[in-house]
């Protein structure tokens, strides 16, 4: 299972997830993007576009999780990692269900 081969201390220490600035700015940005993405999903639903609709659904998830992740001042190189990251950060803390962390696995 991904929580074998990337936990959060692999994440980091692979490089997979990076320190760096806060950033209000690029979290704004990514949750732009997932309003689009969300967009796109929902047209492709109703031109029975199945395929297209779950992978436009997953972007808008994914863009979602990335901003909090630019809000704590982190970077991504693996969408594997920013769950791992939320888990580490929010679920343990008790701030995040971890029912999210499985449907995002699961979705990815």
């Amino acid at each position: 299972m991904v929580r074998i081969l990337f936990d959060f201390q692999n994440c980091l220490k692979k490089g997979l997830l990076r320190k760096t600035d806060p950033s209000k700015n690029k979290a704004t940005k990514s949750i732009e993007a997932s309003l689009k993405w969300l967009e796109e999903a929902e047209k492709n639903l109703k031109s029975d576009a199945l395929k297209s609709s779950l992978l436009s659904a997953y972007l808008a998830v994914f863009h979602s999780a990335r901003s909090i992740l630019f809000l704590d001042g982190y970077r991504e190189k693996s969408h594997a990692c920013i769950a791992r990251y939320l888990e580490e950060k929010y679920v343990k803390k008790g701030f995040l269900e971890p029912e999210w962390i499985d449907m995002l696995d699961h979705f990815r």
